[in-house]
């Protein structure tokens, strides 16, 4: 039997996604196949490549070694490949992209329109997902790209770009800060004095409760919200009804304050400044159409 680029490939895909079925959904084939394939591999190679378990598949120490080369040879591959698709127009092709509530709202859709009106034929997919949802989305290869906020978390293969910084105020609807806070436009408190007080946040596991849980934690106190959304756009309708007080950023809020349906509630205690990120895959080498829209976000 000879070893064609066709093994090499599969045995690339198994080991970016530590799995025989998700290599295979990937490359639209089944497990049985991907699995006879993977052990023709080791029976002309003379070598174990993988230890299979429930769990999924990890590599020997041969498997390491072949990993190794293959990864370069691959990448290079198709690197050629995507330089090659550039010297045509970009009629075809799909990006795949899980955002975050907050990085949606004030970094991705204004490039959304703009790649929309550049590449009319290119298919987007938008994925609305937590920060630690959308970096397991790109780390598994469901999605191309994650634009995310701070704090996160993500290690190698991914890299992590930044892309803007934004900073968050809290604000509530002006009858409750003067009914129930007690206060008139424009004069400050502590975060202690508003903690106790009813707050609407995004559900626990999203980066914006984690931030201000540890946020909350460094003043010595507890991050308690009575009501947990799934999106931002669900809090502003529920603080300007008077249920409660919301972070969220000032880019996004600035109209709601400027009608008057909202108020700036300020703080002697300045919240720290959180970040948009950009995340890939340095394991998938990108499309022409992903890098074009890499291109419009940085």
């Amino acid at each position: 039997m000879d070893i064609t680029y066709d093994y090499y490939r599969i045995f690339y895909y198994v080991t970016t996604y530590k799995s025989f079925s998700k290599a295979a959904k990937v490359l639209g084939s089944n497990q049985p196949n991907i699995t006879h394939f993977m052990n023709n591999l080791e029976n002309q190679l003379g070598c174990r490549l993988f230890v299979r378990s429930n769990r999924g598949v990890t590599l020997t120490q041969e498997g390491e070694l072949l990993y190794q080369h293959v990864r370069i040879a691959y990448q290079q591959l198709h690197a050629a490949e995507v330089e090659l698709a550039g010297k045509r127009s970009m009629e075809s092709g799909n990006v795949t992209i899980s955002a975050s509530e907050i990085a949606l709202h004030l970094r991705l859709l204004p490039v959304l329109t703009k790649f929309h009106k550049s590449y009319p034929n290119i298919q987007l997919h938008l994925l609305n997902h937590s920060t630690p949802r959308a970096i397991r989305a790109v780390k598994e290869g469901q999605a191309d790209l994650a634009i995310v906020t701070t704090p996160l978390k993500a290690q190698k293969p991914l890299k992590v770009m930044p892309l803007m910084k934004f900073r968050e105020i809290a604000v509530a609807s002006p009858a409750f800060c003067l009914d129930i806070l007690g206060k008139e436009r424009d004069s400050q408190v502590h975060l202690k004095e508003i903690a106790s007080h009813p707050i609407v946040s995004l559900e626990e596991d999203s980066t914006s409760y984690k931030f201000y849980s540890e946020w909350f934690m460094e003043q010595n106190l507890i991050f308690t919200p009575n009501t947990e959304v799934e999106t931002m756009d669900q809090i502003l309708p529920l603080i300007s009804c008077g249920l409660g007080i919301g972070f969220l950023p000032e880019l996004y809020v600035k109209p709601a304050i400027e009608s008057g349906k909202l108020q700036m509630i300020s703080l002697y205690e300045k919240i720290p400044e959180r970040e948009i990120c950009l995340v890939e895959n340095m394991n998938f080498p990108p499309g022409i159409a992903e890098e074009a829209f890499k291109h419009l976000l940085l």
